[in-house]
């Protein structure tokens, strides 16, 4: 090998380390984003210490290597899953859901998030627009909420009748064993806060003007409301906990052992494998001795600011 050919080599792997560098400070920007919040506002007494910060990481790069090979396999074998993340506001749902899709392909595995419906929405059989979002084979999409929003803030903030609740009850385990019996493997996880904690985490996004955005009016209610949320919570957990798509509670008052948590025992819900997949190998670029690439006017560019 030439000393040119080294230098390029060198410069290849030194580019590449930076790469690979920068994919995981995205995380590092996240937990340092946690940090500047908790700085805001003193944690509730007796809150758990958290995780020594390597041994995070370093469980949380290994469960999202699998999450790759999980994705592998859906793909790979026409697989549907669903995965339902339900909670109080604050409880931690989004953060969890964030570290599940950082590295996979969104044509693989999507998130829905759906507004509020729209007036011909509320007109529909209640499941109707939550099903045009259910996944294809070699799909994974995760609800940031979904159906059960009827028994929860529907049913709270009286958005709908408690005939309609009762409904929503009768209905909702027959669907859920449809969609099983199709072939869906439906997981569904209720992420529980301490009343302290919810109210530590509202006072971080009330004093953060970057976070303030994601305190509606909707949340601020539900603190008034939280015994009717635990009562609303109850009475759904205890009827809709079936036993072909039972809930599974995760204990959210510490995020980072929530996370680790749940990816740990989603990985479990889906028995999967390695795909074998044939070695990649870059052909060679085809040079046009008459190809001559034209400038770019100076006007067409960002500024260079940074």
């Amino acid at each position: 090998m030439s000393a040119f050919e080294a230098s390029q080599q060198a410069a290849t792997i030194e580019a590449l380390r930076r790469e690979i560098a920068e994919a995981y400070d995205e995380e590092l920007e996240l937990e340092i984003e946690e940090e500047r919040l908790a700085g805001l506002v003193a944690p509730p007494e007796g809150a758990t210490p958290g995780l020594d910060r390597r041994l995070y990481f370093r469980e949380l790069l290994r469960l999202q290597h699998e999450l790759v090979r999980l994705q592998d396999w859906v793909h790979t074998n026409k697989l549907k899953v669903v995965v339902l993340f339900e909670g109080r506001d604050s409880a931690g749902k989004g953060g969890v859901i964030n570290r599940i899709t950082q590295r996979l392909n969104p044509r693989v595995c999507r998130v829905a998030a759906l507004p509020a419906p729209s007036e011909r929405e509320r007109g529909q059989w209640y499941f109707q627009r939550y099903v045009s979002h259910l996944p294809t084979g070699g799909e994974m999409v995760l609800f940031d909420r979904s159906w059960y929003n009827r028994a929860g803030v529907e049913r709270v903030m009286g958005f709908c009748t408690e005939a309609e609740v009762e409904e929503f009850f009768r209905s909702v385990p027959e669907f859920e064993r449809m969609l099983v019996r199709s072939g869906i493997v439906l997981v569904k996880y209720w992420f529980s806060i301490t009343d302290a904690e919810q109210s530590y985490r509202f006072e971080m996004r009330i004093r953060d003007p970057l976070k303030q955005w994601k305190l509606s009016p909707m949340d601020v209610e539900s603190r008034r409301r939280w015994e009717s949320y635990t009562r609303a919570k109850e009475d759904m957990l205890a009827r809709t906990h079936i036993a072909e798509a039972p809930w599974w509670v995760v204990d959210a008052v510490d995020k980072q052992r929530a996370r680790l948590n749940c990816i740990s025992h989603l990985l479990e819900q889906v028995p999967y494998g390695t795909v074998e997949r044939p070695p990649v190998h870059l052909p060679e670029r085809v040079r046009n001795p008459d190809y001559v690439r034209g400038p770019i006017p100076a006007d067409m560019y960002v500024p260079a600011r940074y």
